[in-house]
């Protein structure tokens, strides 16, 4: 179970109108206990593009980073997390800015 410390959310625009449905940016902060792998002093964020799109909608991508520095962490979710994770946006969508 992901623990969700902090987050934000914000819808990207597309002002050329290219792109089927909204897409959103939200910046999550997770805690990952010390003994897990992907732990790190500096925090965990993971960054997650998800799209809305009717009956299409669902994470588009997502990535694990530093939350202090950016830096990229090589890791994949679990898929139950990955499922966690869009359950989370999709609960959270109406709090992005238009």
């Amino acid at each position: 179970m992901l623990a969700i410390t902090e987050y934000s959310v914000e819808q990207v625009l597309d002002p050329f109108g290219i792109l089927a449905g909204k897409r959103y940016e939200f910046l999550i902060d997770i805690d990952v206990p010390e003994d897990d792998e992907l732990h790190s002093e500096n925090g965990v964020r993971v960054r997650v593009i998800y799209k809305e799109d009717g009956e299409q909608s669902g994470v588009v991508r997502y990535e694990l980073q530093e939350r202090t520095t950016g830096r990229l962490l090589d890791y994949d979710m679990e898929p139950e997390e990955e499922m966690e994770l869009a359950a989370f946006c999709r609960e959270h969508l109406a709090e992005a800015g238009e």
